[in-house]
């Protein structure tokens, strides 16, 4: 196969001057992408620091022939959003792919956590997400080409003590990006998550001296494959860690239908209700809301 390139294509990352967004804007960039760097320069609590990750990255990538301009504006507001979308457009007039990788992370259990922290995490996360989607997506639409990358985790997917409302911004991420690729299939604009697993600053506190080698550029090609203009995939999550690249989703089991159910029916019949065996799955794109409820339709219909 040929080389995949990005040549005069414009991306722009968030979270991109350090760890797993760094190791998506060299690669991108190695490959013809012209690339917006945007990082506040925080620290994983999500405080201001002295750092200009930002600006180092950028240097690096021009340094070695790229172009690449840095933002320093946070993904928590919606000026802020507006403001690294129009870094791609005032820098290179136009905005081809989207990689929300910014991040911060405030551990406590459930009955501990503060309202403070919660919404913390959403506001970088989740909303976060929103805030550089909603004023790129129409310019996606409007050109007929978009590559969007959303960072979700196996915490979403599976939950973690300690991390709830990482684990639900993570979470509704997947539920995001779902309606971005549904939105943007006859435009040519695919969405698609990754679930990545690397060591950078947000291992810390992690005793990581038994994993397996576990670096960001490890996980990168996939995301570069989901940036591509051949990309085939939208509304789809791939998982990528330690040089595992996989795909996950959501599936049912078939279920079981009755006309009217008691208390007692559910009960006596659980273990086929919540059979894994022949799982049912509705793929998000085109159109999975409406198979899955075609599928219980059809039940109904047959009973």
């Amino acid at each position: 196969m040929s080389e995949l390139r990005f040549d005069n294509r414009v991306a722009v990352i968030t979270g991109g001057g350090r760890g797993l967004g760094r190791a998506y804007a060299l690669l991108l960039a190695s490959r013809g992408c012209k690339v917006v760097v945007n990082d506040p320069g925080m620290s994983m609590a999500g405080d201001a620091t002295e750092e200009g990750p930002a600006e180092a990255l950028a240097a690096e990538i021009r340094a070695a022939g790229g172009e690449a301009v840095a933002n320093t504006d946070s993904v928590a507001t919606p000026e802020g959003g507006q403001a690294i979308v129009q870094s791609a457009l005032d820098a290179f007039g136009r905005i081809d792919i989207l990689v929300h990788s910014a991040g911060n992370v405030r551990k406590a259990l459930l009955s501990e956590m503060s309202y403070a922290d919660f919404e913390a995490i959403l506001d970088v996360h989740l909303r976060g997400a929103f805030h550089v989607l909603r004023p790129a997506f129409p310019l996606m639409l409007a050109q007929e080409y978009g590559r969007i990358v959303m960072t979700g985790s196996i915490n979403g997917l599976y939950g973690k003590a300690n991390s709830g409302n990482y684990a639900t911004a993570k979470a509704g991420l997947v539920g995001l990006s779902h309606t971005a690729a549904i939105e943007g299939k006859d435009r040519n604009v695919r969405s698609n998550v990754i679930i990545p697993a690397a060591v950078t600053r947000m291992s810390a506190g992690i005793d990581t001296s038994q994993f397996p080698p576990m670096e960001p550029d490890m996980v990168a090609p996939a995301v570069g494959w989901l940036c591509h203009e051949s990309c085939t995939a939208s509304g789809e999550l791939l998982v990528a860690m330690g040089g595992r690249v996989a795909r996950a989703w959501t599936a049912e089991s078939p279920g079981v239908f009755h006309r009217d159910w008691t208390i007692e029916q559910v009960a006596a019949e659980a273990e086929a209700i919540r059979a894994t065996d022949a799982p049912v799955i509705f793929p998000p794109v085109p159109h999975g809301e409406l198979d899955h409820l075609m599928y219980g339709f059809a039940m109904a219909r047959g009973a």
